[in-house]
């Protein structure tokens, strides 16, 4: 170790303000890389883009800390945290199945509903969980979704690696629905010319909030869940995150 080394650890320890000693800690956050406009994986493959990494970024600098984000699929991104090799993953929402697993701080980072898609020409339409009874359906490998719902053995449930795989076997008609977020379904589907005119909303299971879940493996997991609440709800006191969610959805040309 140097001299200047030495004499900044000294600094450091006591007590007096040094660049060294002054950089804010940073952390490691997964973010799911395929569910735009919330968290994408963006065009050169440099990180993850959307709503939740600005989100998380605003939210945890306003405590002092910077975070290095890793986008990977949601599958990935649930199994680094359970390793620890994440302090944090999102967007995810609370169950039976996974509440335990995790920390979790208690104000959600937005609400979304999740829809039932069917093609054009099906004609039910306001289907509830029970309307899928009886059906065949598509759902994410790994995404989380009511228990309710899961648990109904009634409703026959295939699995795809990803939403728009899920899109590729409703065309295909090798399921009659599938279950997909509302907001980031309907902009898949508007800007894909193959599904656009061919693939509608027929109904909604629920409206869920969404949160980032927090190692319990990791040493700062639950320390950083509650350093994520306080910095979230000061956010949302100071009118920012209100602006935030506004400038995305005018982004998105949606009503604000």
């Amino acid at each position: 170790m140097s001299f200047i080394q030495r004499l900044q650890v000294g600094l450091c320890a006591w007590g007096l303000a040094t660049a060294a000693c002054a950089q804010n800690p940073t952390i490691t956050i997964a973010a799911e890389d395929d569910w735009a406009p919330y968290s994408s994986m963006k065009a050169d493959k440099s990180g993850p883009e959307g709503f939740s990494p600005d989100l998380v970024r605003a939210v945890f600098k306003l405590k002092g800390v910077d975070v290095k984000m890793v986008a990977v699929p949601f599958v990935r991104c649930l199994q680094m945290v359970k390793t620890a090799k994440a302090v944090a993953c999102f967007d995810t929402t609370i169950t039976d199945e996974n509440k335990d697993e995790f920390y979790w701080h208690k104000t959600p980072i937005f609400e979304e509903g999740l829809a039932i898609f069917a093609l054009a020409d099906t004609p039910q339409t306001g289907l509830t969980t029970l309307g899928l009874e009886g059906g065949t359906v598509g759902i994410t490998t790994g995404y989380t979704y009511p228990t309710d719902f899961m648990q109904n053995k009634k409703i026959k449930k295939f699995e795809a690696n990803s939403d728009e795989h899920l899109l590729k076997m409703l065309l295909a008609k090798r399921v009659q629905y599938v279950i997909l977020n509302t907001m980031p379904g309907m902009l898949r589907i508007k800007n894909d010319a193959s599904l656009s005119g061919k693939v509608k909303q027929v109904g909604l299971i629920s409206k869920d909030g969404f949160w980032l879940n927090f190692s319990k493996t990791h040493p700062d997991g639950k320390r950083m869940a509650d350093l994520f609440e306080a910095g979230l709800l000061e956010l949302k006191a100071s009118g920012r995150y209100d602006k935030m969610y506004a400038d995305f959805k005018q982004r998105l040309g949606l009503p604000r």
